[in-house]
């Protein structure tokens, strides 16, 4: 087997120098019996990357921060049930099974957890600024942008144009899942399947900075209630509308500049990925 490994420069690596992370990851897919070519790409292009290596002699696609778990989050590996430790993830790469999970789209950008407008973006906006400008950690950095931007709190102003009908909206927030988010303790901000073929849309129902506030921290330990905090609606596609030339929009956590409407869609089971040969557990 020959794999393309791109590590995901923006996801937050081990530290240590970018040659030496490389030589490691080599190292440990050689082990497996995989030939593997590995190479860091920054984040905003690692769509270009992954569709070269696509059309390469590669036999499979291996994305370092975000599937093989050398960021700081991993929730699409969390989620597919791959290994946190690096040397499982790569013998997964070499063992495991081919599953089809479903992609979310936008105006042509694809994302595999999520997308938002509102506070995130904003935040995530002022924290690379910060690091640009101050070589701020990065988790200090986004702290101090969340606070910054709570305190601001800036609110968008949208038309969502859903099937039977749009709504007009004053929020903080819209998120968009591939798929539906749990929001049960100890299982917040997982999803128990991603090959459901819908696109999940999140609306906190109390718009003010306080009762935002108030439902972060509900977050935070596990009390949301579906009926009480927040308005959950499945569909397939979605038309975001907004006055705006550019809306400042994230995709898995990177923020760019998209011209209005949005036009949100499902696309089922169109990604191939490698899992695990045993099932998740509960």
């Amino acid at each position: 087997m020959k794999a393309s490994v791109l590590l995901n420069a923006a996801a937050g690596l081990r530290p240590g120098p970018v040659q030496a992370e490389a030589a490691r990851v080599r190292d440990l897919f050689a082990g497996v019996g995989v030939e593997a070519e590995v190479r860091q790409v920054p984040g905003p292009d690692l769509l270009a990357a992954a569709r070269e290596a696509a059309a390469s002699d590669a036999d499979v696609v291996v994305m370092g921060g975000g599937v093989l778990p050398l960021g700081t989050l991993n929730h699409f590996a969390r989620d597919l049930c791959i290994p946190g430790g690096i040397e499982d993830a790569v013998r997964n790469v070499a063992e495991g099974i081919v599953r089809e999970v479903d992609l979310g789209e936008a105006n042509g950008r694809i994302f595999v957890n999520n997308s938002s407008i509102g506070l995130y973006p904003a935040a995530v906006s002022l924290r690379d600024a910060w690091m640009e400008r101050q070589s701020t950690h990065k988790w200090v950095a986004m702290g101090r942008a969340a606070l910054a931007t709570l305190r601001e709190f800036p609110v968008v102003r949208v038309t969502l144009r859903v099937p039977g009908g749009g709504v007009d909206l004053t929020t903080p927030m819209v998120f968009i899942g591939n798929n539906r988010y749990d929001t049960k303790l100890f299982s917040l901000g997982k999803r128990p399947a991603l090959d459901e073929g819908a696109l999940w849309v999140y609306l906190a129902r109390d718009a003010g900075r306080f009762r935002f506030v108030r439902l972060a921290l509900r977050a935070l330990v596990g009390r949301l209630d579906d009926s009480r905090d927040f308005q959950g609606i499945a569909l397939q596609e979605m038309v975001v509308e907004d006055r705006r030339r550019l809306l400042r929009v994230a995709f898995d956590g990177e923020v760019g500049h998209v011209s209005p409407p949005l036009r949100y869609r499902i696309r089922p089971r169109a990604l191939r990925v490698i899992v695990p040969r045993e099932p998740c557990a509960p």
